[in-house]
C-alpha cells in the first residue's frame, strides 16, 4: 500500500468536524432574548455561522433590527459565551462518518489537528466533553495567537504545522474563512458540503469537495 501523502491534517470545528449549529442557536437565541429581540429559528442558524461567536451575534443583531452601540453587543458576547459554556455538548455531534474517518486517519499515523475561529477554551472544552480531545495532537483557537491572526490569515494554519512538527499538510473546513486560509498558507483544502457553508461549496475555491466523511481519505489520496 502506497504511503498517505499527508503527515498533517487539521480540521475546522463548527460546521466541519462537529454539528454545533443546536447548541449555538441555543446560545444565540439566549442573548437575542436578552436584547428583547425574537429568537432565530433553528433553520437560519447555520446562515450565521462563521468567524466567531462575535460575528455570528452581529449578523443575528442586524437580522432581527438594529445592531446597539458596541459596548451593548460586547455585553451580550459574554453572556452568550456563558450561555454557551455550560450548554455547550447537549446537542453537539460528529457529523455522520466523521468516527471512522478519525480512526482511519489515526491508523494511517496522520497527526490530526482542530484549527477553529471558536475561542480555544470552548473549543478545548466541547471536545473533552465529547471525547474526542486524546484522538487529536493539538487543538488551536481564533484566539490561541492572539488579536488578527484568526482564519482567514494563514497563522493559525502555520502554527499547526509548527507544532506538529513540519511535513505535508492538509486542512478540511467548510466555510470561505477555511479555504482562504489553506490557500494564503499554501495548503490543499478539502471543503464539505453538509456544513455552515457561506457560499456556494463550488464558489469556495477548496481543492475538493466531498459530501460526506466516507470520502475524505480516499480524496486526501487522489491529492
Amino acid at each position: 500500500m502506497d504511503a498517505f501523502p499527508f503527515r498533517i491534517v487539521g480540521f475546522d470545528l463548527d460546521g466541519t468536524l462537529l454539528d454545533t449549529h443546536g447548541d449555538l442557536g441555543a446560545a444565540l437565541n439566549h442573548a437575542l432574548g436578552l436584547a428583547g429581540r425574537p429568537p432565530v429559528a433553528v433553520a437560519q442558524v447555520t446562515d450565521l455561522i462563521g468567524g466567531g461567536a462575535r460575528q455570528m451575534l452581529d449578523r443575528a443583531l442586524a437580522l432581527t433590527g438594529t445592531v446597539p452601540p458596541d459596548d451593548e453587543v460586547k455585553a451580550l458576547h459574554r453572556e452568550l459565551i456563558a450561555f454557551y459554556r455550560e450548554n455547550i455538548a447537549v446537542h453537539t455531534r460528529l457529523y455522520p462518518g466523521g468516527e471512522a474517518m478519525l480512526d482511519g486517519l489515526a491508523a494511517r499515523g496522520v497527526q490530526i489537528a482542530v484549527v477553529t475561529n471558536k475561542l480555544e477554551s470552548l473549543a478545548v472544552r466541547l471536545l473533552d466533553a465529547l471525547g474526542l480531545s486524546p484522538r487529536l495532537a493539538t487543538i488551536i483557537g481564533g484566539d490561541t495567537l492572539g488579536p488578527g491572526r484568526a482564519k482567514p490569515a494563514p497563522d493559525l494554519l502555520h502554527e499547526m504545522i509548527r507544532r506538529l512538527g513540519g511535513g505535508p499538510a492538509a486542512f478540511v473546513g467548510d466555510t470561505t474563512y477555511d479555504t482562504r486560509a489553506a490557500a494564503a498558507a499554501g495548503l490543499p483544502c478539502v471543503a464539505v458540503r453538509f456544513g455552515f457553508n457561506d457560499v456556494p461549496v463550488e464558489t469556495m475555491g477548496a481543492t475538493a469537495v466531498i459530501d460526506h466523511y466516507d470520502a475524505l481519505i480516499p480524496t486526501l489520496e487522489r491529492l
